[in-house]
C-alpha cells in the first residue's frame, strides 16, 4: 500500500509539471580509515597548499568552524566490541572515529565522508544521504566476509600449523578458535546490511525534510578497508609471491555482488579506495601486491564501468611521512636504551631513568627540527597506518571517491 501511494504521488507531481527527484543515497563502509582518524585540529594544514585551499573553504563556514551541510545528512553506525551505536544528523565534521568519545553526538575527527558529501551536494545540486558503517581492525576474510564467499576456509599455513597449537600467533585452543571464528565470520557484513536497510525503512528519522513521495535511489557504495588483510601472514602466507593476495580479490568480488544483491541494486556504482599508507614511495613487495589485488575487481568482467578503483597513495603527505620516519627512529632509540642494546649508549645497562630521558630528548631535538615539530602538530594527528591522521589526505580521498562515483552515475543515467 505504501509503495502504491508513493507511485501515485510521483504521478501527480509529474502531471503538475514538478520533477520528483529521488533522494540519492550513498553507502560508505570499511575499517578504521573509513571510520576516520583525522582530527579537525589539522584542518589548517589543508589551507597551506594553494591547490587544496579552496577545498578548506568548502569545509568551513563563515565563522571558521567546520561547515554544516544544509543538503547532506548522515547516519553512521560504529562502535567497539559488542557496543555499537548510531549517530545521525546533518553532515559536518565529527562523523569520524568515535573511540572514547560521547556516542550521542559528533566528535572531533573526520574520514572521507565530509568532502564526499560536500562534493556530491555541489555536483548534484540536490539533497543527499550518506549511510556509513565502519569499525576499526576488521578484515574482509572474516569480519566483512560476504555470504557468497562461503564459510571461512583455513589457509595451507593454518591447516598445517594450527592443529599443533604452538608457535607465535597460533591459537592455543584450536577447537575453541574454530567456534569463535565461525561466529565472527560475516558478522560485520550483516551489521552493515542491516543498518542500511533500517535507515532506508525510515529515512525521515535521519533526514526530517525527506519527502517519501519522491522516493530514494541507492546511488553509490565506497569501500575503504584492507590493512588487516594485508598484514595477516597466516591467511595470506605466500610472502613475496605475485598471487599472494588473490584471495582478497576473490572475496572483494563476492562482496560487491552480494551487496548489490542484498540491497536489490544490481547497477550500484562501487568505489574501491585502494590502500595508500606510505604513499607512492612505499614500493615494498607486500604493499604493491596488495594494492594490485584491491584494484583488480574494477577490471573484471561484469564490473567494468560500474566498479572503480581509486588509488589513495597520491594523497599521502610525503613531508609529514618524512617526519613520522624520524619519530620512528626516536621510538626505536627508546627501545634500544630500555633493552640495553649492545650497539647503543646504554649497552652496559648503567644509565638511570633520568639519564635515558635526557639522552632521548637530545637525540630527538638533534633529529627533528622545531620547524618539523610545528609542521607535525599542524598536519598530523595519528599513526602511519591511519594516513597520519591528516585531514588533507582524507579530504582529498573523499573528493576523489565522489568524483569516481559521479562518473559511474552519469554512465548509468545515459
Amino acid at each position: 500500500m505504501k509503495h502504491s501511494a508513493t507511485i501515485l504521488a510521483i504521478l501527480l507531481l509529474a502531471a503538475l509539471g514538478v520533477e520528483a527527484k529521488p533522494l540519492k543515497v550513498f553507502i560508505l563502509a570499511g575499517q578504521s580509515n573509513m571510520e576516520g582518524p583525522a582530527n579537525v585540529s589539522t584542518f589548517d594544514y589543508i589551507g597551506d597548499d594553494p591547490a587544496t585551499a579552496p577545498m578548506l573553504e568548502m569545509m568551513r563556514g563563515p565563522d571558521g568552524r567546520p561547515a554544516v551541510c544544509d543538503g547532506a545528512w548522515i547516519s553512521y553506525l560504529t562502535g567497539a566490541g559488542e557496543r555499537n551505536f548510531e549517530i545521525a544528523g546533518q553532515l559536518t565534521a565529527g562523523y569520524g572515529s568515535m573511540w572514547g568519545l560521547d556516542p550521542t553526538e559528533p566528535g572531533d575527527k573526520i574520514g572521507p565522508e565530509l568532502t564526499f558529501g560536500l562534493a556530491m551536494q555541489a555536483a548534484l545540486d540536490e539533497p543527499v544521504l550518506i549511510i556509513k558503517a565502519a569499525w576499526g581492525g576488521k578484515s574482509l576474510h572474516t569480519d566483512f566476509r560476504p555470504p557468497g564467499a562461503g564459510p571461512y576456509q583455513l589457509s595451507p599455513f593454518q591447516l598445517e600449523n594450527y592443529p599443533k597449537q604452538e608457535g607465535h600467533g597460533i591459537p592455543k585452543d584450536f577447537e575453541q578458535w574454530k567456534i569463535d571464528k565461525d561466529a565472527a565470520t560475516g558478522h560485520y557484513y550483516r551489521l552493515m546490511i542491516e543498518h542500511v536497510k533500517s535507515v532506508l525503512a525510515d529515512i525521515q528519522r535521519v533526514h526530517p525534510d525527506y519527502d517519501p513521495a519522491h522516493g530514494h535511489e541507492l546511488a553509490g557504495f565506497v569501500w575503504l578497508q584492507g590493512f588487516n588483510d594485508m598484514v595477516d601472514g597466516h591467511v595470506y602466507p605466500r610472502h613475496n609471491q605475485p598471487d599472494r593476495f588473490d584471495l582478497y580479490t576473490e572475496l572483494l568480488a563476492h562482496f560487491i555482488r552480494d551487496v548489490r544483491k542484498d540491497l536489490e541494486a544490481p547497477n550500484l556504482p562501487f568505489v574501491i579506495g585502494v590502500i595508500g599508507v606510505g604513499g607512492l614511495g612505499d614500493e615494498s613487495t607486500g604493499m604493491a601486491t596488495f594494492r594490485q589485488a584491491m584494484a583488480a575487481p574494477a577490471g573484471m568482467p561484469g564490473f567494468k564501468g560500474n566498479v572503480a578503483a581509486v588509488e589513495t597513495a597520491p594523497f599521502w603527505s610525503d613531508e609529514l611521512g618524512a617526519i613520522d620516519d624520524k619519530r620512528g627512529q626516536v621510538r626505536q632509540m627508546r627501545h634500544f636504551l630500555d633493552s640495553n642494546h649492545k650497539d647503543h649508549a646504554n649497552a652496559d645497562g648503567r644509565m638511570t631513568a633520568e639519564q635515558k630521558r635526557d639522552y632521548l630528548v637530545k637525540y630527538e631535538s638533534d633529529l627533528i627540527s622545531p620547524a618539523e615539530v610545528a609542521l607535525w602538530e599542524r598536519g598530523a594527528s595519528n599513526a602511519g597506518y591511519h594516513y597520519l591522521g591528516c585531514a588533507k589526505t582524507f579530504a582529498l580521498m573523499g573528493r576523489a571517491f565522489a568524483e569516481a562515483n559521479l562518473g559511474m552515475l552519469e554512465n548509468n543515467h545515459r
